[in-house]
Formats: C-alpha cells, sequence, structure tokens
C-alpha cells in the first residue's frame, strides 16, 4: 500500500474515493477513526492509500481531476 493523500478535509477523501473506485482502485483511508481519540476536532489527517502497483494510475486520476496539488510524491528508493 502506498500513500496518495493526506488531508482533514472528509469531503475530499470521499471524492478520492469515489474517484478511484469508479476506475475500479481500491482506496483505504487509514486514520479514518482516529476522531474517536481526538475528539473530532480534526488534528490528526487522515491518509488515503491504495496498492502499489494502482498508484501511478490513481495519481493520473487525481491529477487529471485537478486534485494534483493533493498527491503526495515518494521518493524512488
Amino acid at each position: 500500500m502506498r500513500e496518495l493523500i493526506m488531508t482533514n478535509d472528509l469531503v475530499l477523501i470521499s471524492y478520492v474515493e469515489a474517484l478511484l473506485a469508479d476506475q475500479g482502485i481500491e482506496a483505504v483511508v487509514f486514520d479514518r477513526n482516529i476522531s474517536l481519540m481526538e475528539g473530532s476536532i480534526g488534528a490528526f489527517p487522515r491518509r488515503v492509500v491504495v496498492p502499489e502497483d494502482s498508484w501511478f494510475r490513481a495519481s493520473r486520476i487525481l491529477r487529471d481531476a485537478g486534485l494534483g496539488e493533493w498527491v503526495i510524491e515518494h521518493e524512488r528508493l
């Protein structure tokens, strides 16, 4: 799994999940339930992750949708 975006914006997360699901890419939101610990103040960003082999396609989908600024670029080792 590889991080695609990190944000506190729950609407953005829902939109990204819908965009990716529409293209058959499974996305998982990490830290979704952290709000139970933080009291729903939005202090901890949620991470949307996708399978490693789908990351480039998923990042292209987000860029094409005008969300490129949210894509987390990782250094390749």
